[in-house]
């Protein structure tokens, strides 16, 4: 007997959905689980997890901070990059800040719980707290001494070509000093939380100052990854914090270097990427270096 065609339209597409079923939902899945069991490979597939005394204690691909229960730095230990996912390194919350160049203007809010640091203040401030705790210049250009974004709104009279009416450090707040005293003859204003002075017709102008045209702090000790999750830092990044991690740990700083360089990558296939350091395999060899001393 021959079916109707729409039982046989459905019946097709029911077995058609359980091959399909069978193929992608069954056999795929432990076909992959299989490859990623073989040797060279399982570790990779379990998260390339990191242990000491049979406790995981991390994974050498995702990174992780450094710190005590108020969140600064252990100086004993070497420091990882910024991270923007979640609280810092959550898996869960991979993400970057989504902030650019053109982000120099903080929002200073009445309420300060409300005011969000600008990408160049965040950069700024980071300099300086890394450049105090290693010992190095951590100056940057377009940053005020006291480390949020050096950017003026200027007023002029006629729009953009008239005399300056009013200048206003906007990122800075009492009782903080002007990083200028004047600028263009016009005494620099402080900003006043809650104004926007984008809005109100300031020519945005940031200030490049007097900082060295290459900062000793690098980039990746004051910028967060794209993922926020790499657990890698720059070799220049780890070599300003030598000085420091040797002389807390009272190790000769010829020991730390090399250990530094053991736990270097090169280039991918030569050519591709940068070298980087590994902080959290670097910081368990100096724990494994502290033990058998």
């Amino acid at each position: 007997m021959r079916l109707p065609a729409w039982l046989a339209q459905h019946l097709a597409a029911l077995r058609a959905l359980l091959v399909f079923t069978a193929l992608l939902g069954v056999a795929y899945p432990l076909t992959l689980v299989a490859v990623g069991r073989l040797p060279g490979l399982d570790a990779k597939a379990d998260g390339s997890l990191l242990t000491v005394d049979g406790r995981s204690v991390g994974s050498a691909l995702v990174g992780q901070s450094f710190t005590d229960a108020d969140g600064n730095p252990v100086p004993r230990y070497f420091q990882s990059r910024p991270s923007a996912a979640g609280d810092g390194y959550d898996p869960t919350a991979s993400a970057a800040s989504n902030l650019g160049p053109e982000s120099v203007l903080d929002t200073l809010a009445v309420d300060p719980e409300d005011s969000t640091r600008s990408l160049l203040s965040q950069v700024c401030a980071r300099s300086l707290a890394v450049g105090a705790l290693d010992g190095v210049d951590g100056r940057r250009p377009y940053c005020t001494p006291d480390g949020v974004g050096a950017v003026l709104a200027v007023f002029r009279a006629d729009g953009l070509t008239g005399p300056v009416t009013r200048v206003v450090s906007v990122n800075q707040t009492a009782p903080a000093t002007p990083f200028v005293s004047s600028w263009l003859g016009v005494p620099v204003e402080l900003a006043q939380p809650g104004e926007d002075y984008r809005a109100a017709g300031g020519l945005v102008t940031p200030v490049r100052g007097d900082a060295p045209e290459h900062p000793a702090v690098p980039a990746d000790a004051v910028t967060a990854s794209g993922s926020g999750l790499d657990p890698h830092i720059s070799p220049a990044y780890a070599g300003i914090q030598v000085a420091r991690v040797a002389r807390e740990r009272g190790m000769d700083p010829a020991v730390v270097r090399r250990l530094v360089r053991e736990h270097t990558t090169g280039r991918t296939l030569g050519f591709m990427g940068a070298p980087a350091v590994n902080v959290l395999e670097l910081n368990l060899a100096l724990d494994r270096n502290l033990a058998v001393r």
